[in-house]
Formats: C-alpha cells, sequence, structure tokens
C-alpha cells in the first residue's frame, strides 16, 4: 500500500526537492505538484489523495485557510519555515509539522508517521463495516451509530443521549425515551441497569449492587434493575 500524495509549495525551487526526497520513500506515491493551492483541488474533492504535503505561507492563500476549507480534508503535513503557526497547525489535526529546509530522517519520521495513522484507520474502518449498527435522528438528520463505539447511553425525559468512543465529549442527542432506546438494541450486548441508564456490557470494568464502572465513569444501578443486570453479566 502507497499513500496517494500531492504536494502544494508556491516556491518551484522547495516543491522540486520536496518531490525528490519523496521519490526516495517506499510508502510514497506522489500523484500531483502545485504550486497554487487550487490546482490541487480537483483531485482532493474526488477523495483521491491520502496524504497533503501544504505550505502555510503563500501569497494567494494561507495554507490553513487552504485547508479550512475542504470539506473532506486527507492527512496533512504542513511543511514552512515559520515556527509560529505549529500550534495552529496540530489544532488542524495536523500529522505533522516540518520546518523547512527539511531533513531527510525528519521527513521519513513524518512519512512513517502518516501511514501509520492510515494503517490504523483502514483497519479501524474495516472492523466498522463488520459491526452492526443503528439510526437515530438529531440535528434534522440521521445518524449512523455503531454498537460497538457506544460508551453509554443517558436519558433525560423524552430524550436520550448517546455517548461515543469516537467522539469524546460530544454525545448525540436524540427525540427518544430509554424504553424505546433499549427496543433498539441487542438485550446480549446492552443492559438497562437504571431508570436513566443503559451500558453496553463489554464496557464494564467493575461493579457492586448500585454502581457500575465504565473504565473512570461511575453508573448508578437501580434497585429493580440490579437482578436482571447480574444475570445478563453473569450469563455473558
Amino acid at each position: 500500500m502507497k499513500l496517494q500524495t500531492i504536494l502544494i509549495d508556491d516556491e518551484p525551487l522547495g516543491l522540486r526537492i520536496l518531490a525528490d526526497d519523496l521519490q526516495q520513500v517506499p510508502t510514497i506515491q506522489l500523484i500531483g505538484q502545485y504550486t497554487r493551492p487550487f490546482e490541487g483541488l480537483e483531485l482532493l474533492q474526488q477523495g483521491k489523495v491520502d496524504l497533503l504535503f501544504l505550505d502555510i505561507q503563500m501569497p494567494t492563500l494561507l495554507g490553513t485557510d487552504f485547508l479550512r476549507s475542504l470539506a473532506q480534508p486527507p492527512m496533512v503535513i504542513f511543511t514552512t519555515a515559520y515556527e509560529h503557526y505549529a500550534l495552529e497547525g496540530f489544532e488542524l489535526n495536523a500529522i505533522d509539522y516540518l520546518l523547512k529546509p527539511i531533513r531527510l530522517d525528519r521527513l521519513l519520521r513524518a512519512c512513517n508517521k502518516a501511514y501509520e495513522h492510515h494503517s490504523l484507520k483502514q483497519k479501524g474502518d474495516a472492523a466498522m463495516q463488520a459491526d452492526t449498527f443503528f439510526f437515530v435522528k438529531t440535528e434534522y438528520k440521521e445518524a449512523k451509530i455503531y454498537h460497538s463505539d457506544v460508551l453509554y447511553i443517558e436519558g433525560l425525559k423524552d430524550y436520550v443521549k448517546i455517548y461515543l468512543d469516537s467522539q469524546p465529549g460530544k454525545p448525540v442527542l436524540t427525540r427518544m425515551n430509554v424504553k424505546t432506546m433499549e427496543a433498539r438494541l441487542d438485550p446480549n450486548r446492552f443492559c438497562r441497569v437504571h431508570q436513566s441508564y443503559i451500558v453496553p456490557v463489554s464496557r464494564i470494568t467493575a461493579f457492586h449492587k448500585t454502581q457500575i464502572l465504565l473504565g473512570g465513569k461511575v453508573i448508578p444501578v437501580g434497585e429493580r434493575f440490579a437482578d436482571q443486570f447480574l444475570a445478563t453479566y453473569r450469563n455473558r
């Protein structure tokens, strides 16, 4: 597997040097080199790019602003002569941040990091495709929720919050009560343990009569749900 890669840098000499160095990296397949950001836009929009080497300080448009304009950006490695963009670069989830002139050993480390990240994502995507899922309405759209991604579910009157491993701190809120949510889940994988909580049994790290531990999260066990929970947990 090679990473389909494009380069964007307004300096032709720097672009050529980077391209020559990347030709030596076995995991990189160069498919485009551009001196203006929007020249590579078609390939990016078609989803044909795995990795983008992007200069930041360009006369027509900052590389950071160009990245923000992309609806589905690929992995990005910033290349720049200026250190002060580093924080902004990493806030944009850049794989790496290379200062010019770029040493070959430093370039290799960045490429290896991108390759490892891509490999892990592919494995995760394959696992997600094999996983079961359900849909819920949220924010005027149907959201696809994989069962293996659910950390726990919390009821709030006529709504439930679905906490996900893939987006910590950003639960999915949907208009549905806990009983309706419970009916949509596999009873061998999920258990209602409280009037307001449903948990995936596989994520339980410890429990006693009144509480369950999901990693560092404490979930209360309601008295009328305790026997059913224990039966489900012990019969797995």
